[in-house]
């Protein structure tokens, strides 16, 4: 295995990272920001009021999405699995 093959592999790892928490991230970013504004708005300061919707998005967006994401993490398995006689030999 070169240098270049091994970086390739890392490069293709992080992307399939990338896919797969970016929903639950931007999920969680887009309704805290919702959240914080009203905090300010109302000047109500109450630690509960952040945390409850944030969980509440997120285990929603990983039962909509976690089919995808099960289908993303099965496909680079699969393609790394296929590829082992090449990156051996």
């Amino acid at each position: 295995m070169t240098p270049e093959v091994i970086s390739g592999i890392a490069q293709d790892t992080v992307i399939v990272a990338i896919k797969l928490i970016a929903p639950v991230l931007l999920s969680s970013l887009a309704v805290g920001l919702v959240i914080a504004m009203f905090q300010a708005a109302t000047q109500i300061n109450e630690q509960t009021l952040t945390f409850i919707p944030k969980l509440i998005t997120i285990i929603v967006v990983l039962m909509v999405a976690g089919p995808w994401m099960l289908q993303v993490v099965i496909d680079y398995f699969q393609d790394l699995m296929y590829q082992i006689p090449t990156l051996i030999g």
